[in-house]
C-alpha cells in the first residue's frame, strides 16, 4: 500500500485518523502499532512476523544492554550480538541472492542455485532505525524503552515504515509518551502531505513516464539521452521527497515531529553540498553510527580516505543488491574525496552558474549509474549521452520530449526554493488562507484525476 493510492487515502487513513482521535491517550500507541501492522501487511502478511521478531530481538537486547551498561565489556558483546543479527537479517533477505550471483562467477561454485527470497519491503529502513535504539541506549544517549508497545509503536509506525525517512530513536523519544496533537499541528500535516502528493502524481509520475519510453531507447540521440536521463532526475527527487513529505504529513497529523529529509539538493554547487541536502536523515544515520565511529576526519588522510568510501561502499550497498549501487557509492565516495582534498575551494571562487553546473552534471550522471542495473545498458546509455553517432534527435523521440517540456521546466522550477518562496508569499496575502484551502482542495482533485486515469504509480524506494 502506497500513500498515492486511492485505497490508502479514501479506506485506511479514512478509517485510521478518527478512530486514532477517539481512542484515549493511553492505547494511541498501541492503535499505531497494530494498525500499522496491517499497512505493512497488506501486501505481504507474511513479513509481519519478522517486524514482530525484529520489535521483540531489540526490545530484549536493549533491556539487557541498559542492565549491563556499566560493565562495558559485557555491554559491547550484546550490542555487537544485536547488530550481527540485525545486520544477518538484512543481508539474509536483501543480498543472498547477490552474494551466491557474485560467487558463482568463481568456476568452483558456478554450480551453485541462486535464492529466490522475496524482499520485505522497507527493511533496510527499519532495521536501521532498530540498530540506532540500541546503539544510543548502548551510549546513554537514550533511556531502555521497557514498553514493548511504544518501542513497536516506534519500528512500525506507518508514515515512515516504508521508506522513512530514518527516524533515530532519540529524534522521538519523548514523542513516543508525550506528543501533543492539536488542529495547527494537524492541519500542517494536512499541507505537507497534499505537497508530497503533489509531488509524487502530478510530477514523479509523469517524468516516470517519460523515462519509461525513452530508457530503453538508444536510439533517441543525444538530446534524447539527455531527456531521458533529467527525467529521471526529476522522477526520483519528487517521488522520494514527496514520499517524505507525505511521511511528515502524516506523523504531524498524528502528533509527531519528523525531521526533514530533502533541502533543495538540485541548488547545489558542490557533491559535498549535495549530499548535505538529499537524503539527509540516511546521511545523519551513516555520519552518525559508522563514519564518527570509524575515525571521522579527524585522522590522518589515509584513515580519512578509508573512512570515507567505507561509508560510501555501504551506502550503496544499503540501496540495493547490485553492482551498480556499488558503483554509484564508490563514484560519489571519490568525487567527495577530490573536493575535500582539491576541488572545494577552487569551486567557491567560481561564478555560482559555473560550480553549479558542475554539480548538477556529476549528479545527474550518478542517476544513470544508480538506475541501471545492467552495466552494459547503463554503459550503452551513458555512450548514448556523449555521442552524436545517432544525431541529436530521434524523429520517434522528437514529439515525446516536445510534449513533456513544459512539465520539466515546471519540474525545475519546483525543485527550487524560489518557487517554495513565491508560493508562501501569495499565501501570505490578506485572506491566504482561503487560497491555500483552494489550492488544497484543487490539488486533491488533480492528483485523484491523475490515479484514476492512469495505473502508473510506481514508488522507486520500494526496492530498497
Amino acid at each position: 500500500m502506497v500513500f498515492s493510492s486511492l485505497i490508502f487515502i479514501f479506506v485506511y487513513l479514512a478509517i485510521v485518523l478518527p478512530v486514532y482521535y477517539i481512542c484515549p491517550k493511553k492505547i494511541r500507541n498501541a492503535f499505531l502499532f497494530a494498525v500499522s501492522l496491517v499497512f505493512y501487511g497488506y501486501g505481504e502478511p507474511v513479513f509481519i512476523l519478522l517486524m514482530i521478531f525484529s520489535v521483540a530481538m531489540n526490545y530484549v537486547f536493549g533491556i539487557l544492554i541498559g542492565k549491563h551498561r556499566e560493565n562495558k565489556k559485557k555491554a559491547k558483546a550484546l550490542l555487537v550480538a544485536n547488530v550481527v543479527l540485525n545486520l544477518g537479517l538484512l543481508g539474509f533477505f536483501k543480498y543472498a541472492g547477490f552474494f551466491v550471483d557474485t560467487l558463482k562467477l568463481v568456476p568452483l561454485f558456478s554450480g551453485l542455485e541462486t535464492p529466490d527470497i522475496p524482499l520485505p519491503i522497507g527493511i533496510s529502513f527499519y532495521t536501521f532505525q532498530t540498530m540506532s535504539y540500541t546503539i544510543d541506549v548502548y551510549r546513554g544517549g537514550c533511556k531502555v524503552q521497557k514498553n514493548f508497545v511504544a518501542l513497536g509503536t516506534y519500528v512500525a509506525l506507518f508514515p515512515q515504515l516504508i521508506a522513512g525517512p530514518i527516524v533515530m530513536y532519540v529524534d522521538v523519544e519523548n514523542q513516543l509518551m508525550h506528543r501533543t496533537e492539536n488542529w495547527d499541528k494537524f492541519t500542517r500535516g494536512v499541507k505537507l502531505f497534499m505537497v508530497g502528493m503533489a509531488k509524487k502524481v502530478l510530477i514523479a509520475n509523469q517524468m516516470g513516464n517519460l523515462w519509461a519510453e525513452l530508457k530503453p531507447d538508444t536510439e533517441s540521440g543525444l538530446i534524447g539521452a539527455w531527456v531521458g536521463i533529467i527525467a529521471f532526475t526529476l522522477q526520483i527527487y519528487f517521488d522520494f521527497s514527496g514520499y517524505s513529505d507525505m511521511a511528515r504529513g502524516l506523523g504531524n497529523m498524528l502528533g509527531f515531529d519528523f525531521l526533514k529529509n530533502f533541502d533543495f539538493p538540485y541548488i547545489s554547487k558542490s557533491i559535498t553540498e549535495f549530499w548535505r541536502r538529499w537524503h539527509m536523515s540516511l546521511g545523519s544515520w551513516f555520519r552518525e553510527y559508522v563514519y564518527i565511529p570509524l575515525g571521522g576526519n579527524r585522522c590522518k588522510p589515509l584513515r580519512h580516505v578509508f573512512n570515507i568510501m567505507a561509508v560510501w561502499f555501504l551506502t550503496g550497498m544499503w540501496h540495493g543488491a547490485s553492482w551498480n549501487f556499488i558503483l554509484w557509492g564508490v563514484y560519489f565516495g571519490v568525487i567527495l574525496l577530490v573536493e575535500k582534498y582539491f576541488l572545494l575551494k577552487r569551486l567557491e571562487k567560481l561564478p555560482a552558474a559555473f560550480s553549479h553546473a558542475y554539480a548538477l552534471f556529476l549528479i545527474i550522471l550518478g542517476w544513470a549509474i544508480f538506475d541501471f542495473t545492467d552495466m552494459a545498458q547503463m554503459g550503452e546509455y551513458i555512450g548514448a549521452m556523449f555521442s552524436l553517432e545517432k544525431g541529436l534527435i530521434s524523429s520517434e523521440a522528437m514529439p515525446l520530449v516536445l510534449g513533456y517540456l513544459p512539465l520539466i521546466a515546471v519540474g525545475w522550477f519546483m525543485s527550487l526554493p524560489v518557487a517554495r518562496k513565491l508560493i508562501l508569499k501569495v499565501f501570505s496575502v490578506k485572506g491566504g488562507w482561503a487560497l491555500e484551502t483552494v489550492a488544497c482542495v484543487v490539488t486533491m482533485l488533480l492528483c485523484v484525476a491523475s490515479l484514476v486515469s492512469s495505473s502508473y504509480n510506481p514508488f522507486l524506494y520500494f526496492r530498497f
